[in-house]
């Protein structure tokens, strides 16, 4: 499967609910140029009775970026699809995976996957109405029915009807008795029903999710499959994608640092501000784990969860966090908050977070 050309889906960070929203994208995109994006899923509903125009903003450089929508009602998917496509997303994926209560109540999600004949009705609806990729996100099972069997045959009625990309979440969807949290977890992996998938729908993409903490094991994947789609592991640990480019794509760019990215989400913040001051939480919130496995990752984190650093410091906020780690000059002439209700000795930093203050050391070995 390592031959080129390379799928368009070979490498892509999954659709995560309060997470992968525009900044988080952004960012994912300063790390990786690559991989595919998905914003977090948004219903058919919420499109045709909220701000549309909200969901579905996004910035031109988050391309390619796929936008996942929940439902199940044909009519409605077909306009929402339109509007997507007007938006300029590359891709349009139907959540038929999510096992959460709150989806299952509004019909879509994983429940979906037992009613195959309903989501290719769907699928063909959007299809009807765009000239952009139309892709099915699933699990390979729900409930009790996790036989190989069930999945095929969920497949085999999607792709009769048209669908030629799958997005398998490896791991069966419980709907009563788990908490989305434990669906996560409980049920086993199978990844060899995706391998298998593949050798029975050869024309299909087959796209891999679940479990994926690494790339070396999205390499041994791809072996099977056309690509990988990583979740949590992406986002709090989002360093991993900086080797996207080079080991998954046989890219040459200028390797990635943690400096470049964070000079270019300052640019980004610089921009993003006047327009909604909101941003510069919104947007640091996604970056705590860009320096996991650094020394000074503990300061960075802790002076970005204090919400007084960007009362201070505003679109500089993330060259101070870089700097209060110990990774560069500090932009502040005095290296400490003027506030008095925050004292910096020379080896210490006080926080003061919800309304409680604790000591960061300034030692770089706490991580």
């Amino acid at each position: 499967m390592s031959k080129l050309p390379y799928s368009k889906w070979r490498f892509c960070v999954a659709p995560m609910l309060d997470w992968t929203d525009k900044h988080c994208r952004y960012f994912h995109r300063t790390l990786t140029k690559c991989a595919r994006l998905y914003t977090e899923m948004v219903t058919a509903p919420a499109l045709i009775f909220g701000d549309r125009n909200r969901f579905l903003s996004f910035n031109a450089a988050e391309h390619p970026v796929a936008c996942q929508i929940g439902g199940s009602d044909p009519a409605q998917l077909a306009q929402v699809a339109a509007w997507i496509d007007q938006a300029g997303y590359d891709e349009i994926n139907l959540n038929c995976g999510c096992p959460s209560e709150r989806v299952q109540k509004g019909s879509f999600g994983a429940c979906l996957m037992l009613d195959p004949t309903l989501v290719a009705e769907c699928f063909k609806a959007m299809k009807e109405a765009t000239d952009i990729d139309v892709t099915i996100k699933h699990r390979v099972g729900v409930d009790g029915r996790d036989d190989y069997d069930f999945v095929r045959d969920f497949v085999g009625t999607l792709f009769d009807a048209g669908c030629r990309t799958f997005i398998v979440h490896t791991r069966s969807a419980w709907l009563k008795g788990l908490s989305p949290k434990e669906n996560r977890e409980v049920p086993p992996l199978r990844r060899e029903y995706a391998a298998t998938l593949k050798k029975d729908f050869p024309e299909a993409q087959i796209v891999i999710n679940g479990g994926i903490h690494d790339l070396g094991l999205a390499e041994e994947l791809l072996e099977g499959v056309d690509g990988v789609m990583l979740g949590r592991e992406a986002y709090t640990n989002p360093w991993i994608l900086s080797d996207v480019d080079a080991r998954l794509f046989g890219r040459k760019d200028e390797p990635v640092t943690r400096e470049t990215v964070i000079e270019e989400m300052t640019a980004y913040l610089k921009v993003q501000y006047p327009k909604d001051p909101r941003v510069l939480r919104g947007t640091a919130r996604h970056m705590l784990g860009l320096l996991n496995g650094l020394a000074g990752a503990k300061a960075w984190r802790r002076f970005l969860s204090n919400p007084l650093a960007y009362e201070r410091y505003k679109t500089e906020v993330l060259r101070e966090a870089f700097a209060r780690a110990g990774w560069r000059e500090s932009c502040d002439e005095n290296s400490r908050f003027d506030d008095d209700k925050i004292r910096c000795p020379a080896n210490q930093f006080l926080f003061l977070l919800e309304g409680r203050s604790f000591r960061a050391s300034r030692d770089l070995n706490d991580d």
